[in-house]
């Protein structure tokens, strides 16, 4: 926050983030609670805003993201923000006319706006941040997008509220903030085209398409962008409706309203920030099963809030009465926790997105992101409008959104093993045991490499994998694959099965072949070269087989050591039996895995790698 690479951009994007909800909120409580509009009925004009300003990142996004990768996203966020100044010039005269058409219309352009701005953002950060700090950058700028919003709608239904001059109060704060906005982005560092050559295809509708091939050349980023959609379509749902909650629901004024989205953006500032406490500074995407489980859980637990709180008849409440009314808390507390778990659900896969995407297309790939995002909220607006006209309530309508998601959540991480099997590793290493990592920086973020470790428990595989910022392949004994629960992991996690050539000449030579599949397309493959896992805690001497695979593929080799394993539940000590005896040394046992320094390749002997991992087991 005190450098200039990332303070201006930290900034500027608030300030943008603030202008759009503080007049969107604004507008929305005065034509829920002010202005009589025959053709836009309170119930369904938050609805109605918040598909207005989605709809230009459907019909814009695929352009915006072209012009992010061919020109330089400083000179780009400088025009977007003027274009921000005379949006709100506009929006001043409609405020002060009170001319709805015209307020939509800006509600339009300010759509527009963050659509132009959306992959210039996102496309930013890994310009100037390094891989390990991508998660906490995104970390920051979740947070602050949401306290933006916060901040937003808190002053646009506050001076909204204020009798006859609110509306000018509204139309000067939007100004301001985009005029200040402007001034910030004067600041921002200069950040060079990323493929200037570009030849921009001006059809949205076949830019589109082509956007959305190119995210799916990597299945991973193609089904994150999918997984971070449906988070937006949640939370548009949620959005689009605190001022029929806080009217309806909980029978409070619009105070109220403003309570309730100040709890739910708090709510994603801390799950946001938490993502950089919880990954170590890695991409981290364990968390986000763990925040699927959350939306599912609390939304589900809000439609038994809603439904137990008792019959209001009255006058509607003020943020004082609403605050000690029974029940209310727990609506509160409910909302806040749905809007933690999505926190901890989207900033890994916004990091992992931007750390697996091609540079040269990476504006384009969060383009794509953002069309399904629109899709994805405009649907949802649909969707939540059609049950709310036939008849659904707010809170059931909550009921079927913590549904949906379960549904959505376990489809999810079906079809991508590779976010449920982090989640695993993830709280094994959190609760089973305490795992501390030494020498991350020795794993490289790019290109293939050979990680070999010393085999000492059955989840030995498991733990590396919650160390590695990327996905790795094992080679494993076949044995392993018959144990109940484990095979069936390993299996997920495609582990390359491997015999003797004396037991399976053909398992042996399949095994090799994978192997060398792996490293050809540049990704991690990792191998216990003791050949089994130990009887006694000690070192065994390391087989030839790695240097197999290293004569057809000759790449840097990167040692590393488990310790304090040996002892524990899931190794074999004890009579050489592993399993039998839970919670061995208790939970949270220490547990640590260092990493050596990258061995060229045409230095690695077994024996001298041996060395090197007794050498790290030692230190």
């Amino acid at each position: 926050m005190a450098q200039r690479r990332f303070a201006p951009f930290f900034w500027t994007q608030f300030l943008g983030a603030a202008n759009d909800n503080l007049f969107k909120f604004a507008f929305t409580v005065l034509v829920t609670y002010q202005l009589s509009v025959s053709w836009l009925p309170p119930a369904m004009a938050g609805l109605v805003i918040g598909a207005v300003f989605i709809l230009p990142f459907v019909l814009f996004s695929a352009t915006s993201g072209q012009l992010a990768d061919k020109f330089d996203k400083r000179a780009l966020m400088r025009g977007i923000k003027s274009f921000e100044v005379a949006i709100m010039v506009i929006g001043c005269y409609g405020l002060y006319a009170k001319a709805v058409p015209v307020m939509l219309g800006c509600i339009f352009l300010l759509g527009l706006h963050s659509t132009l701005f959306g992959p210039v953002k996102y496309a930013y950060l890994p310009e100037h941040l390094r891989p390990d700090e991508l998660t906490g950058g995104n970390g920051m700028v979740e947070m602050g997008t949401f306290v933006s919003i916060l901040l937003g709608n808190i002053l646009g239904g506050v001076l909204i509220a204020i009798p006859e001059v609110g509306v000018h109060y509204v139309a000067w704060g939007c100004l301001a903030f985009a005029l200040v906005g402007r001034l910030v982005a004067q600041a921002l560092p200069e950040t060079p085209a990323s493929d200037p050559n570009l030849r921009i295809n001006w059809n949205p509708f076949s830019e589109t398409w082509r956007n959305l091939l190119i995210a799916r050349e990597s299945l991973v980023v193609f089904r994150s962008l999918l997984g971070i959609s449906w988070m937006w379509f949640v939370g548009a749902v949620f959005l689009g409706n605190f001022p029929a909650i806080a009217k309806d629901v909980v029978h409070g004024n619009e105070q109220v309203a403003s309570l309730l989205l100040v709890v739910f953006s708090v709510g994603i500032a801390i799950g946001s920030l938490l993502c950089e406490t919880l990954s170590r500074r890695m991409v981290e995407i364990g968390l986000v099963p763990l925040g699927c489980l959350g939306m599912t859980v609390f939304a589900v637990d809000l439609y038994f809030a809603c439904t137990a709180l008792p019959v209001h008849t009255g006058a509607a409440f003020t943020l004082r009465e609403f605050v000690a009314a029974p029940g209310h808390a727990r609506v509160m507390l409910d909302l806040a926790l749905i809007a933690l778990s999505a926190g901890l659900y989207s900033v890994p896969m916004y990091a992992l997105i931007q750390l697996r995407a091609q540079p040269t297309h990476r504006a384009r790939i969060i383009a794509a992101n953002n069309i399904l995002n629109a899709l994805f909220m405009i649907a949802a607006s649909v969707i939540a409008g059609a049950m709310l006209s036939s008849g659904f309530t707010v809170p059931q309508l909550f009921l079927a959104i913590g549904i949906a998601n379960a549904v959505v959540g376990a489809y999810i991480f079906l079809v991508v093993p590779e976010y449920l099997l982090r989640f695993i590793a993830f709280v094994l290493s959190h609760t089973i045991y305490r795992l501390r990592l030494k020498g991350e920086q020795h794993i490289p973020t790019e290109g293939p490499v050979l990680l070999v470790c010393n085999h000492v428990s059955f989840i030995d595989a498991v733990l590396l994998m919650a160390v590695s910022p990327r996905p790795v392949r094992f080679i494993m004994d076949h044995r392993i694959f018959r144990i109940p629960v484990l095979g069936w992991l390993f299996k997920l996690v495609k582990a390359i099965p491997v015999a003797s050539q004396k037991e399976d000449p053909v398992a042996y030579a399949k095994a090799f072949e994978a192997a060398s599949q792996v490293l050809r397309e540049g990704d991690v493959l990792a191998i216990f070269p003791e050949g089994g896992i130990t009887r006694d805690g000690t070192l065994q001497p390391f087989k030839a087989g790695l240097m197999k695979i290293l004569e057809t593929d000759p790449v840097p080799v990167v040692p590393m050591a488990l310790k304090n394993l040996w002892g524990s539940f899931f190794s074999r000590a004890e009579g050489g039996t592993a399993m039998v005896k839970p919670f061995r040394r208790g939970l949270f046992s220490r547990v640590e895995v260092v990493v050596g320094e990258p061995v060229p390749p045409q230095q690695v002997s077994p024996e001298g790698l041996r060395q090197r991992v007794a050498a790290l087991l030692d230190g």
